[in-house]
């Protein structure tokens, strides 16, 4: 089955897998990539105010000769240059040469001035003069989800939150909330377990699951994504691995695949923790002896 629309609590479908052009930078680049992407079956576009290439993936829409109902577009409010929410999104349609975008997103919860009520009133707003379809959440945990729902007139649509087998456990709180309270979750940063994190407890039941479909590992870790119901924004400047991510829709792991998954990934949250610590201690030694130091050298007692 391949990568099926799912129903937003907003009334409209989000396809479940999307181009990001968070890495793209600016340029002809990005215009080239999200071509490309389009040209390949893409039909979710996920960009941001913060990724200053808003521009470029207009130029893109544009020259796909696609109509405006073809593509899903997303962008997210990033607080760029102090700017208020009005005033942002006016601009984010501006450079995308649209009228409106399907998914306006607040980016991140230290976004919301003065607080996530009001904010979240003013992204109401932005759904009520026609200027998103739906409007929607990103990196929001549980208490700030709270928040929001206790004066929300319009739930948000979706979190777009980091998601993958390492951080599972730990973002799991936030999926089940957001399971029932009726919010989309959307996976960014799917495939850090191979791109960052290679040689950890996962390699070995993706590389067991992979040869078992006939995949590739980035595969396997696609379709655990979406098993988990959650829709996939990912990239790649390379159009074999594009077109790769879009048939990894027809793999359906098994609940024991998914399983093993989820085991490695847990095992390998506690090394990526442990190794996070450690670097945390190692860095504050260092300042500490640095400190120590420069005291010593300027004669001053620490004691």
């Amino acid at each position: 089955m391949p990568w099926e629309s799912i129903k937003l609590n907003s009334g409209y479908y989000i396809p479940s897998i999307g181009f990001g052009t968070w890495t793209l930078g600016n340029g002809q680049g990005p215009v080239d990539q999200v071509e490309q992407a389009l040209e390949n079956g893409y039909n979710h576009i996920d960009t941001a105010q913060s990724y200053r290439n808003e521009g470029e993936t207009g130029v893109a829409l544009k020259e796909s000769g696609l109509s405006r109902s073809d593509v899903f577009v997303t962008t997210k409010y990033s607080g760029t240059n102090g700017l208020d929410i009005p005033t942002s999104i006016k601009n984010s349609v501006n450079s995308l040469g649209v009228s409106y975008v399907d998914l306006y997103l607040v980016h991140s919860p230290r976004l919301a001035v003065p607080d996530i009520p009001t904010c979240w009133a003013q992204m109401e707003k932005v759904k009520e003069d026609g200027l998103a379809k739906s409007i929607g959440i990103s990196n929001f945990g549980v208490q700030d989800m709270e928040i929001l729902l206790a004066s929300a007139k319009v739930k948000p649509a979706v979190n777009q939150i980091l998601l993958h087998p390492y951080v599972y456990q730990r973002q799991k709180p936030i999926l089940d909330y957001a399971a029932a309270n009726g919010i989309v979750i959307e996976a960014y940063s799917a495939l850090i377990p191979i791109t960052k994190l290679p040689g950890g407890p996962l390699d070995k039941p993706l590389n067991e699951i992979a040869a078992k479909f006939g995949a590739t590992t980035e595969q396997v870790l696609l379709a655990w994504t979406k098993a988990k119901g959650a829709v996939v924004v990912t990239t790649s400047s390379k159009k074999t691995r594009l077109q790769g991510y879009l048939a990894a829709g027809d793999i359906v792991l098994s609940a024991e695949d998914i399983a093993a998954i989820d085991a490695a990934g847990a095992l390998g949250e506690k090394k990526v923790n442990m190794k996070t610590l450690l670097k945390r201690v190692v860095v504050g030694a260092i300042a500490c002896t640095a400190v120590f130091g420069a005291c010593n050298f300027f004669g001053i007692s620490m004691m």
